[in-house]
């Protein structure tokens, strides 16, 4: 654990066009190869296009090809990045994500734009709030999760330079900033942003800076509220979730994901495993599928924006 303390927010940015952004500054590695779905403009992939197209293979609509081609680069000391939708990029190819990729132990880096119920208005059939789950299951994966652009660029440069197989998490609004800056990050590393006493919330992703807002202005009703950024969601860090329990006596998972197989759930096995009893609670989608809406509407229906939020501290607190 880090500790990383934000006192306000900072300007309006896209996580995904870290991505884009990200790939012009690795670009001139010959390494590098990016293969996109039909989808570069969307994913941003399409910056790199530009600059180094004989490195950037547009497959179309061929997930389990993108993720075969994927592992035949990888095998031949080439490092490959897979990027796409969520829903795509995961729910498609898992089975050659599972063998061709993880089994075989390859050097492949998966990216997903668009992961969550804040894809909006693309409705259910393209949020892809089951990811984790899906990613967790396949053993030694790491799954990286940034809360804001800066964060999104330092995992980036993070799963770059680590050797092995990563699924880096990405969504599609534009969000404030939460960091100032990029940083220098080490995979498995959870960041407190803000100290507490009363509660503890944990978060990923998005929910983040809503978590922050909370917390900002439940301090100003008395209420004392530390908050944690999990940028990594597998493997889990352990101490941050310790000093949570001990320091607080009660925690709130915030995520956008479905209830099982997230990051409240593997939280929940953890503080069991270790005997550790304490107030707990759960805010995510829990057993459903989302709908089509506005992100902030959705959020708002969901609990997921710091009203919601706020609303369950408050519930965890009596």
């Amino acid at each position: 654990m880090k500790k990383f303390y934000v006192e306000k927010l900072g300007e309006l940015k896209a996580i995904r066009e870290a991505y884009g952004d990200f790939l012009l500054e690795i670009g001139e590695d010959e390494r590098v190869v990016v293969i996109d779905c039909d989808l570069g403009h969307s994913t941003k992939a399409a910056k790199f296009a530009k600059r180094f197209p004989e490195r950037y293979v547009e497959i179309g609509i061929q997930e389990q090809n993108m993720i075969g081609m994927a592992a035949g680069l990888a095998a031949v000391g080439k490092i490959p990045f897979t990027s796409t939708f969520a829903i795509f990029a995961v729910g498609r190819p898992w089975e050659q994500i599972r063998l061709s990729v993880a089994y075989s132990n390859f050097n492949v880096k998966i990216v997903a734009t668009h992961a969550g119920v804040a894809t909006g208005e693309d409705g259910a059939s393209h949020q892809m709030a089951e990811d984790l789950a899906l990613m967790g299951a396949i053993p030694q994966m790491r799954i990286l999760s940034p809360s804001d652009y800066y964060s999104a660029k330092s995992l980036l440069k993070t799963a770059y330079e680590y050797e092995g197989y990563i699924y880096v998490r990405l969504v599609r609004p534009k969000t404030p900033t939460v960091y100032s800056g990029e940083f220098s990050y080490q995979i498995g590393e959870a960041h407190l942003l803000k100290e507490g006493r009363d509660v503890a919330v944990i978060s990923t992703g998005l929910p983040v800076h809503h978590a922050l807002k909370a917390a900002w202005e439940l301090e100003r009703e008395g209420v004392s509220v530390a908050v944690y950024d999990f940028l990594t969601v597998k493997p889990l860090d352990e101490e941050a979730i310790m000093h949570a329990a001990n320091t607080t006596g009660r925690i709130l998972v915030v995520e956008d994901h479905v209830l099982w197989g997230g990051l409240g759930m593997a939280i929940s096995s953890l503080l069991a495993r270790k005997g550790v009893v304490i107030p707990l609670d759960l805010l995510n989608l829990g057993d459903k599928f989302g709908r089509s809406g506005k992100y902030e509407d959705l959020y708002r229906y969901y609990g997921l924006d710091s009203d919601g939020i706020k609303v369950r501290i408050k519930s965890l607190l009596r």
